[in-house]
């Protein structure tokens, strides 16, 4: 058993994993890509989480390519981004645009607009695991 069981330690412990590991994937592309948790819960489904966050992504940033241990929902709430996934054709995805990637599929998300491009991301994933993993070029 954990010495601390507050579910609030909790919470705060996989919401730090969270910005953890987004905070690698933007360092590692030298951008300046900013994603803000907006939530963390447990699901019905045992040893899973989802996690919602708003990436936003100034001109010319990137995400870097990444993978997610469970499925990216995601939803274009302004500017344009180039949504590349690996074996398909970049796509260009604009406001009111949406996207899913699988468990495990490589992709990266670029600003190829002017301005900020903001994206809504809900992610459901194994509890315990990072949200993103880089993956190397």
């Amino acid at each position: 058993m954990f010495a601390n069981s507050n579910p609030h330690f909790f919470k705060r412990t996989a919401i730090c994993a969270f910005l953890l590991g987004c905070s690698t994937i933007a360092l590692s592309q030298q951008a300046k890509l900013v994603r803000v948790p907006l939530q963390t819960h447990d699901l019905s489904t045992p040893d899973k989480v989802v996690v919602q966050a708003r990436a936003e992504f100034p001109e010319t940033a990137a995400a870097g390519r990444h993978t997610h241990p469970g499925e990216e929902i995601g939803y274009i709430l302004e500017g344009q981004l180039e949504l590349r996934v690996d074996g398909q054709p970049p796509r260009i995805l604009k406001a009111g645009d949406v996207f899913f990637i699988p468990p495990g599929v490589i992709h990266d998300g670029i600003n190829t607009g002017s301005g900020t491009t903001k994206v809504l991301a809900t992610y459901v994933v194994e509890k315990g695991k990072p949200v993103a993993t880089l993956v190397p070029n």
